[in-house]
């Protein structure tokens, strides 16, 4: 699995209706990591996100949904 894309992060965050901070607070981690992976790839401050940390947002998003 590849790493997502910042697109991808911040269009699962909005179509989870969170904002980055409730997003980044989800999977534990700091507000400006979350920004960071939102960030276009070619602009400062752009982070990569493990495959990991996508893989957790997203079993926690549809955890969340079933409740």
């Amino acid at each position: 699995m590849a790493n997502p894309t910042p697109y991808q992060i911040e269009q699962a965050r909005k179509d989870a209706g969170l904002t980055q901070t409730q997003s980044a607070q989800l999977i534990s981690k700091g507000l400006r990591t979350w920004q960071g992976w939102e960030t276009a790839i070619n602009e400062k401050g752009h982070r990569k996100m493990d495959v990991a940390f996508w893989e957790l947002f997203n079993m926690k998003i549809a955890l969340n949904a079933h409740k």
